[in-house]
């Protein structure tokens, strides 16, 4: 077998680049910029109640709130992360799993900030679908005949959002290619009449564009009209809460027509802006609209004919949100447990497009924690809260990382001292103005993030703690011993393929306990023994394997190399594995005695996968002792290994065995030699 034919495991191991286009520009509107284009709905809202309501704002205050949004868009969004953050790409993906595979080989500790950001971003996940999808129905008041069936109280708004989040959820199962064929054209006219409704009100009164002088945004930060004084951030800081998945979602649409995709929809953000300002200085002065509780200046000022029309369009782009931070959640798992910083749990794709997966563990996890959080909080304003307080984070994490890339990877120390200094002073400041919200709500995102990151730290940690505890045996020391047991005729046959899965990185050594399991735990009489171990790359998309098979044909140590987002289904590489080692005559022909058809060449498979457990004796602080107990219950909860490695339809055996061979030093047991010596009888009554 050449070297090319036992390398390539498929045709193209690598995802071709996405073209740039018109028809992928459109994909990447409904793909990428859901979140960041539902912000128009409450950030403009969250300022006004934080300021006492509509009759106490000032035109200033609205002038320099407005430019606060439109230089926090361009800082964070524009210039972080489509101008740097998107140069930091791993093979076309973004996103912080990938920008820390890219910059962890020489910092390992790096670790710490990818787990931070990334569980802050899973967070934010769960808030996003309820904060979103409810303000957009919260927007029904607005419609008079609408208000009066929805009643006082917020009982029905909690119902509907709660039945669209079940919807939402049930139909990830089935995947979402054929919906989001819809996604690009229904975000297109959800900008376009963001941009439209801004020009309209924009035409009666052009001095908002006052706002785009970045002296009034520093000015309102110690105006007397500005009531939240420097905490007026953690409102504005919701207008770029999508720019975190803009840079995650670049490897579903590719880069270039991000660049193309992004001018477009900030000028419709802009606008949309600025017409909710000239709106909100019109109507300042308005009883009724003071009147109004949670009053929303982004349906208010539509139209009475097209607020219907406002509301559905609104639900849809917070649907498309929702299901944008779904599916980025999933891929952010899928990458987690590959990186091995999440445990290993069933994926299901459900469309021939590889970014196209369904994890029903996590699917589960969110419905529960959305419809929750809808039920806990009960409207849009007590969310908006805890909202925007994860991301911060997220992002604080993302700079940092960006920081190693410019200067380790790219060289350019004073480049990447200046991007810290400016974006870590910047989001620095945006963290500390939401923490304000802490009580408020904001507690709830970080209880999330706090529990995720806990998941990350036990798995990170107790994987560690195994490493430095495994015991590794070289193979060629025992490959005789395996040939007499392979030729041993009285010992019964256990299959005709055994395979066993190593963490070994070497091709010549693999755990004392595999071979303990095939040597003393039966034993274990096979054609051929395979000991595969998965390597899992830096890069995203790749299949290769390389074998060692020791001198014999029946020993064959197997290492497959994958990306970081490949599938892990071992039975299916692995049949393939040996049918091409049967046609190069390294593996003998299995001939098989009996079938339900004309038998074949190859012989049965039965994968053997060995769990550690902690014993009390073992001589192990008791911390890491804490550590990996919590580690296997949240193993047991995250599922099988059938489920991990695509086993379900195989033969697999499990096998437990205790963690550490050395136990802890104790006094030798001492035989009483006396016992039986002295005459007992037992009670009468107990006597037959």
């Amino acid at each position: 077998m050449t070297e090319d034919n036992r390398n390539d495991m498929t045709a193209a191991e690598k995802r071709p680049a996405i073209p740039i286009s018109p028809a992928a520009a459109l994909v990447a509107i409904g793909v990428v910029y859901g979140d960041i284009g539902t912000s128009p709905m409450y950030v403009m809202k969250s300022i006004v109640a934080g300021n006492g309501g509509l009759n106490s704002v000032d035109p200033q205050l609205i002038l320099g709130s407005l430019s606060l949004v439109i230089w926090t868009l361009t800082l964070l969004t524009t210039v972080k992360y489509v101008l740097v953050a998107m140069q930091a790409d791993n093979h076309g993906e973004g996103g912080i799993f990938s920008l820390y595979s890219i910059v962890r080989r020489s910092r390992k500790h790096l670790v710490v900030l990818a787990m931070v950001g990334g569980a802050a971003l899973l967070a934010d996940g769960v808030l996003t679908p309820a904060v979103t999808v409810t303000t957009a129905v919260e927007g029904l008041r607005s419609i008079p005949a609408l208000a009066l069936l929805l009643g006082p109280g917020q009982s029905r708004i909690i119902q509907i959002t709660l039945v669209i989040l079940a919807v939402l959820f049930l139909i990830q199962r089935a995947g979402t290619s054929s919906i989001g064929k819809a996604f690009g054209p229904i975000m297109t006219i959800w900008f376009l009449f963001l941009g439209g409704m801004g020009l309209y009100h924009m035409a009666g009164d052009w001095t908002v564009l006052q706002a785009l002088n970045p002296m009034l945004a520093l000015r309102v930060l110690v105006s007397p009209y500005n009531k939240m004084g420097f905490f007026i951030l953690g409102s504005v800081f919701l207008a770029t809460t999508g720019a975190e998945a803009l840079y995650s979602d670049m490897g579903h649409v590719g880069k270039g027509n991000i660049y193309i995709s992004w001018p477009f929809v900030k000028v419709c953000l802009i606008l949309n802006y600025l017409g909710q300002g000239a709106w909100l200085i019109a109507h300042r002065q308005d009883p009724e609209l003071s009147r109004m509780q949670d009053m929303n200046p982004f349906f208010e000022m539509v139209p009475s004919q097209l607020r219907l029309l406002a509301v559905l369009l609104g639900t849809l782009a917070a649907i498309i949100a929702s299901q944008a931070l779904i599916t980025g959640a999933f891929t952010m798992v899928s990458e987690a447990c590959k990186l091995d910083l999440m445990p290993h749990m069933q994926i299901v794709y459900p469309s021939r497009t590889m970014g196209q997966l369904y994890i029903p563990l996590v699917n589960t996890c969110l419905w529960v924690g959305c419809s929750l959080l809808v039920l806990y909080f009960r409207s849009s304003r007590r969310m908006e809260a805890a909202y925007g307080l994860a991301i911060t984070v997220t992002m604080l994490m993302t700079t940092m990382l960006l920081f190693v890339f410019l200067r380790d990877k790219k060289h350019r120390g004073p480049i990447a001292w200046g991007f810290l200094a400016l974006f870590g002073g910047v989001e620095l400041m945006f963290l500390l103005s939401s923490l304000t919200k802490f009580a408020e709500g904001g507690y709830v995102a970080v209880a999330l993030a706090a529990v995720l990151l806990f998941i990350m730290y036990i798995w990170h940690r107790g994987t560690q703690v195994e490493d430095t505890q495994a015991i590794y045996l070289n193979v060629d020391t025992y490959k005789e011993v395996l040939g007499q047991l392979r030729a041993d005729e009285s010992a019964p046959c256990f299959t005709d393929n055994l395979i066993y899965l190593t963490k070994s990185r070497y091709h010549n050594f693999v755990e004392r306990d595999i071979l303990y399991s095939i040597l003393e735990r039966g034993p274990k009489r096979a054609r051929a023994y395979w000991f595969v171990s998965i390597h899992v790359e830096d890069v995203p998309y790749k299949r290769e394997y390389e074998v060692e098979s020791f001198g014999t044909d029946y020993i064959f140590r197997v290492r497959l190399n994958l990306g970081f987002k490949e599938n892990q289904r071992i039975n299916v590489y692995l049949r393939q594995i040996v049918q091409e080692l049967m046609e190069s005559g390294e593996l003998p022909l299995q001939k098989q005695r009996y079938a339900v058809e004309a038998p074949g060449d190859v012989g049965g498979f039965k994968f053997c996968i060995i769990r550690k457990r902690v014993v009390p004796e073992s001589d192990l602080p008791a911390s890491d002792q804490g550590i990996l107990s919590v580690k296997y219950a949240i193993r047991h909860v995250a599922g099988s290994p059938a489920r991990w490695y695509g086993l379900e339809n195989s033969i697999l055996a499990v096998e437990y065995l205790p963690l550490f061979v050395r136990m802890k030093e104790s006094a030798p047991i001492r035989r009483k030699s006396e016992w039986g010596k002295k005459k007992e009888t037992a009670p009468a009554e107990q006597l037959q």
